[in-house]
């Protein structure tokens, strides 16, 4: 049935924005910067960016152990590349857009076009995908160059958000639950899923009244005294702002919940019958 078939003309509306006219956002924090990501400045965002807080935390136990090549995919400003041990072999991959649609140009970084990534097949020991995974229209490709590049037995650690914002619009294109995340991987030749959740309803409550508050300190306007007032007013509330975001943190400390921030993934790439 056409639309001129299931509506009489004119079509009704909600007297609201269609989001599909979208191409960009109203607000959006300062993206990451290549260098020290355990300078003072980098420690003070991770605190009140509840999200790059929760990633840090569990990437800081996973990649501890990490040996041989790790392959860094869609890394960005290669933020959590600081956590690796020093014998490891770091590889940085990105595509050619990353800087158009995500502001990322980063030196030690090997962008490609297309879907085929520029690595070896069976020469990888570990793939890391941080954010990522949101923002790949085809994931199945995606997952199947992951798979290809591992060694047989591989590990991937991937992080997905899940209670978060439409961000680098239009390039943000899905939420993932543990179920979905279990059926990709499995159906692009990974097995021994593990899907654990990054924080609970409070830890969402409390990044969402950050949110919030954030546009205040850090506006993005060219009008000065615009700017200045906001940040006048966001000064006001800048306890309550350091309250949620300990109390955010603490609660990172529990086993997670249903509705969370997002998810950290550790999977193996299916063992060759041959081994």
């Amino acid at each position: 049935m056409s639309p001129s078939q299931l509506f009489k003309s004119p079509a009704p509306s909600l007297h609201r924005a269609n989001m599909v006219h979208r191409h960009l956002e109203s607000w959006k924090p300062p993206i990451f910067t290549f260098g020290n990501a355990t300078s003072p400045a980098a420690v003070i965002r991770r605190f009140f960016d509840l999200q790059a807080g929760s990633i840090w935390r569990d990437l800081t136990v996973l990649l501890h152990s990490s040996s041989g090549t790790v392959l860094d995919v869609g890394c960005g400003a290669q933020p959590y590349r600081g956590l690796l041990p020093p014998s490891v072999s770091y590889i940085g991959i990105d595509t050619s857009d990353a800087k158009e649609n995500f502001g990322y140009e980063i030196p030690d970084t090997r962008y490609f076009q297309g879907a085929i990534w520029p690595v070896d097949d069976g020469s990888i020991d570990t793939v890391l995908c941080t954010e990522t995974l949101e923002h790949i229209l085809k994931p199945k490709q995606f997952l199947l160059e992951a798979a290809r590049c591992l060694k047989s037995g591989g590990n991937l650690i991937l992080t997905v958000p899940f209670s978060a914002r439409w961000h680098y619009i239009p390039h943000d294109y899905w939420r993932y639950t543990p179920s979905s995340i279990e059926y990709l991987l499995k159906e692009n030749g990974f097995e021994n899923v593990e899907v654990y959740a990054r924080g609970g309803a409070l830890t969402v409550a409390c990044y969402k009244c950050i949110a919030l508050l954030l546009p205040l300190l850090l506006p993005q306007t060219s009008k000065l005294i615009v700017k200045w007032s906001l940040r006048l007013a966001g000064m006001v509330f800048m306890p309550l702002l350091i309250i949620l975001a300990g109390m955010g943190t603490l609660s990172l400390n529990g086993s997670g919940g249903d509705d969370c921030l997002g998810y950290t993934v550790i999977a193996r790439r299916v063992l060759e019958e041959s081994q």
